[in-house]
């Protein structure tokens, strides 16, 4: 599912990184009474009402401006409405309309986009009359709200929700299997997607950064087909400092959420650093298999002691994840480029694999009778049975006399027999703990 975006636009301090942190109930974006803080774009899921979708902070809008900042500023703010699904046009009540605000209504009724008005800083019911006065800009309604103590914000989420495209499944009439080709720039995304369909469909250079958009590309092997989406090269937020860039790391991410599996590539002379952490992270949120592919093996030995020992020094880099297949391969040779498939095959099955609820509750029954759940705050904690309701990612339910009293460390001695278990190599599955009857 290709999760939506929401552009946070408006003039300078009007309040924007205020209401995005308080949206993504944390505080990511730097909040300041300085005009033109907001220069870097932060984004972040943002959930509500069952949806998720980003929600996208800009810096504030200054047109006419001969200032290279502001103008650059500006500049992101644009593609920022390009991206987006929905803008979200934010005011400030206590100043009023100005003609900052009359310019950027102009400039959003040319998006054709769905607008909503947001008017800041509307703290009490008596600042609700002083809202009124944005009327004035000619939209039909707008949403009275304050970023510093919350009032409205559930509204103007309702909103939004009510705003966003229709949820579609991609997967209802499509039975391929999408692959996402994730990684740092210049790490040899398009020339391994290249050397997978045997055409140079896609723009390869030395130029970090040359891929601007994700592109799909569609290959058939025997009865499977495969959907491969190049993305552009991904970096630290600090490092994201080309405008266009920043948007393109934004679709990265949407194209992780898109993917049934996504391939990871390292670069062999470089290891395992950061920046592919951070893309683990973001995958496993995204609930997606993922596999590790060690791009320009061409350049190490060749024998199978060395790709053991990669192996291993991998695991010790990310023993959270160590159930994360690799291959070793070289997109400029074509060694072991097209032996992926099949390592693709077999995270897919494992990412849709639904076990049966008696092998399952068999399994509960004897990890809990060598080592049953601590009693916490003087209660005992049973757990009755286990189901699993979804795939893709894998779910799995324990109900539970106590479940808000199990401890994190009971749960990752669950989590690790599953996989003991059952495998899900490749696979971050769900583990939730649910009462039984009524909430203890």
């Amino acid at each position: 599912m290709t999760l939506p975006v929401v552009a946070i636009v408006g003039r300078p301090n009007v309040g924007k990184s205020s209401l995005f942190n308080r949206f993504i109930r944390q505080r990511l974006a730097v909040v300041d009474s300085i005009s033109g803080v907001t220069r870097d774009r932060n984004f972040s899921v943002c959930d509500w009402s069952g949806r998720n979708f980003y929600m996208m902070d800009t810096g504030g809008i200054v047109l006419g401006t001969n200032d290279a900042m502001e103008r650059l500023i500006l500049e992101q703010a644009q593609l920022a409405m390009e991206e987006a699904d929905v803008i979200l046009f934010l005011v400030d009540c206590k100043t009023g309309i100005t003609e900052s605000d009359t310019q950027i209504t102009r400039q959003l009724i040319r998006t054709n986009k769905p607008v909503i008005l947001a008017v800041n800083k509307t703290d009490n019911d008596a600042m609700e009359i002083d809202a009124t006065e944005f009327y004035g800009l000619g939209f039909e309604k707008y949403i009275g709200v304050s970023a510093a103590n919350g009032r409205g914000v559930g509204d103007l989420l309702d909103e939004i929700i009510a705003c966003l495209p229709k949820e579609e499944d991609e997967n209802a009439d499509d039975d391929t299997i999408k692959v996402a080709v994730v990684g740092r720039p210049n790490v040899g995304k398009s020339s391994f997607v290249n050397n997978l369909l045997g055409e140079d469909r896609h723009i390869v250079s030395e130029v970090p950064g040359t891929t601007r958009d994700s592109i799909d590309s569609i290959i058939t092997v025997g009865d499977k087909t495969y959907t491969f989406i190049d993305t552009a090269g991904l970096r630290k937020r600090t490092k994201v400092k080309e405008s266009i860039e920043y948007y393109t790391t934004l679709r990265s991410f949407r194209a992780i959420h898109r993917c049934d599996v996504a391939l990871i590539l390292l670069d062999a002379s470089e290891g395992l650093n950061f920046q592919e952490l951070k893309i683990i992270d973001e995958v496993a949120e995204a609930g997606r298999g993922m596999i590790l592919a060690v791009n320009k093996w061409d350049i190490f030995e060749k024998d199978h002691k060395s790709a053991m020992i990669y192996t291993r020094q991998l695991q010790e880099a990310m023993p959270t994840y160590s159930y994360i297949p690799s291959t070793f391969i070289s997109a400029l040779t074509g060694q072991r480029v097209k032996k992926t498939l099949n390592l693709i095959d077999a995270v897919y099955d494992e990412f849709n694999k639904r076990l049966d609820t008696a092998e399952l509750n068999k399994f509960l029954e004897e990890v809990v009778a060598k080592q049953p759940p601590a009693a916490a705050k003087g209660r005992w904690i049973k757990l009755y049975y286990i189901t699993q309701p979804e795939v893709a990612p894998p779910t799995f339910v324990i109900f539970s006399n106590y479940p808000k009293l199990i401890q994190e460390s009971y749960h990752r001695y669950l989590s690790n027999r599953l996989r003991e278990q059952f495998g899900y190599i490749g696979v971050p599955f769900r583990l939730k703990f649910k009462p039984r009857g009524k909430q203890k």
